[in-house]
């Protein structure tokens, strides 16, 4: 382990520690992360592909699919990379500025991902609920908007933690007991009134969880009564069908948080593996199988890489 030397203000660098506890395990425990963080590369680079190459795929539904894809992979490489190189080379160190740059994207594209899950749900409220006017409502413009409001509210609620944190002398150590910059992890060390950031981090987490997954949930409330409003069985079946795909993807997104969230509460003495081994399940699990729902349960991206592969067997 290398010394790491401490200026006036902060560290030069920080510790990653890896999982507290279970430091004997890395090995083990990389495997089916890094089986995980394949999946996902995979996964979402061929939804992107497929997308990409099917014009008749441009329509909105897939637009968002391509942006929540996109988000997968900047959220599981900005930290599988690093942990499994903790896990594998034992490569600890973190640089200061690095540990910042890593907590931002982390927690900004956490945020987008909740956003776009919740222009989802606005696609399939349009889709369902007003199908005669799903192309006016929309249009390309409109979805570029919600596009550019999804990365502005992020970085707004995000750009102040970097500089939240500069102002602190880190008297505590440098040893991050986590497998990356998490924002809390870092306040524990440092010295000083740490209250504003505990609640800034609490009243952002909750705000962006309670307000999404309130209009998430609102959106399906009117669907479902849309859809029990059909005349026909076989109709009301064709119309939820097409949002499985959508609440699978919420599922395994807010199941992990909301399993998290009551852990923290419920568990509070349990040891210190258990709740960062949850934090990376809610990083991994999402972007390993959002593109196995999606490729499972949509029928267009189904048949387009089903074909993909018959070329090959040409």
């Amino acid at each position: 382990m290398s010394s790491i030397n401490v200026t006036e203000t902060h560290p030069v660098a920080f510790m990653l520690v890896g999982i507290p506890g279970l430091e004997h395990l890395h090995i083990w425990i990389s495997i089916p992360f890094c089986f995980a963080y394949i999946l996902a590369l995979l996964g979402n680079c061929t939804l992107l592909f497929v997308i990409q190459a099917d014009s008749a795929l441009h329509e909105p539904m897939y637009l968002f699919l391509a942006m929540l894809a996109t988000i997968d992979l900047v959220l599981s490489s900005t930290t599988l990379p690093k942990m499994l190189a903790i896990f594998w080379l034992r490569s600890q160190e973190i640089s200061f500025h690095a540990c910042f740059i890593q907590m931002f994207f982390l927690h900004s594209f956490s945020i987008m991902e909740s956003a776009v899950l919740l222009a989802m749900a606005f696609d399939r409220y349009v889709a369902i609920c007003k199908p005669l006017h799903y192309t006016t409502i929309l249009t390309k413009p409109l979805i570029i908007k919600i596009g550019l409001a999804t990365v502005t509210r992020a970085v707004t609620l995000m750009t102040p933690l970097p500089f939240l944190l500069r102002r602190f002398h880190y008297c505590r150590g440098v040893m991050i007991a986590h497998c990356y910059c998490e924002h809390m992890a870092v306040v524990r060390l440092a010295c000083g009134d740490t209250r504003f950031n505990n609640i800034y981090g609490i009243a952002v987490a909750m705000f962006i969880v309670v307000l999404d997954l309130l209009f998430v949930v609102l959106s399906y409330v009117f669907i479902l009564r849309a859809v029990l409003q059909l005349a026909s069985k076989e109709a009301r079946y064709k119309a939820f069908g097409t949002c499985m795909s959508h609440i699978g993807a919420i599922l395994s997104t807010y199941t992990p948080v909301v399993i998290s969230s009551v852990m923290h509460r419920v568990a509070r003495r349990a040891a210190p593996h258990v709740h960062i081994l949850l934090a990376i399940f809610y990083l991994l699990f999402p972007p390993m199988i959002n593109p196995i729902i999606y490729g499972v349960k949509t029928k267009q991206i189904r048949d387009h890489v089903l074909s993909l592969f018959r070329r090959k067997d040409v």
